[in-house]
């Protein structure tokens, strides 16, 4: 894996690409222990779309990804998550149900702290029931700061209406 560590408004973000794509995303930068490279090819383009992010004009990430690890389980459940419109968001138990797992809300919660790629599989769209904001590997403040970046930008952008 070749890391870069990535400024952004809610602290250095660590991302890693491998051959076929971006396979890690890491609140608080890379790990210690990364060597970090410079930033160009998808590691750049990863870069821009997340500063584009941030600044209120990207709501989809296009950067190919590289997911080789996570159960059957997981996999289904990233792959809910990465489905979850920009600024909407889904219960834990919602989406327990749609990989057939009715009961395995807290299941659901695993499979998002393991989540590989937060911020583009965005497990920050995933809450509680009744909308509470619980469980997120970046923390609550930064989950917070994610969905009312979006609630903003959906506002301003008139995609509420």
């Amino acid at each position: 894996m070749r890391w870069v560590s990535l400024p952004s408004p809610i602290g250095d973000i660590g991302v890693a690409a491998d051959d076929e794509g971006i396979c890690a995303v890491r609140f608080d930068g890379p790990p210690a222990d990364a060597t970090l490279v410079p930033v160009k090819g998808t590691l750049a383009a990863a870069g821009n779309e997340l500063a584009e992010y941030f600044a209120g004009e990207r709501t989809e990430f296009t950067v190919p990804l590289s997911v080789r690890r996570g159960s059957e389980f997981e996999r289904a459940v990233w792959s809910r998550i990465a489905a979850i419109g920009y600024g909407d968001t889904v219960t834990y138990g919602t989406i327990a149900a749609a990989v057939g797992q009715p009961d395995g809300a807290q299941a659901v919660g695993i499979a998002c702290n393991r989540n590989p790629l937060p911020l583009v599989v965005p497990c920050h769209r995933v809450v509680g029931a009744g909308g509470k904001l619980v469980g997120f590997g970046g923390g609550l403040d930064r989950k917070r700061r994610l969905l009312d970046l979006e609630a903003r930008v959906r506002l301003n952008q008139g995609l509420f209406w």
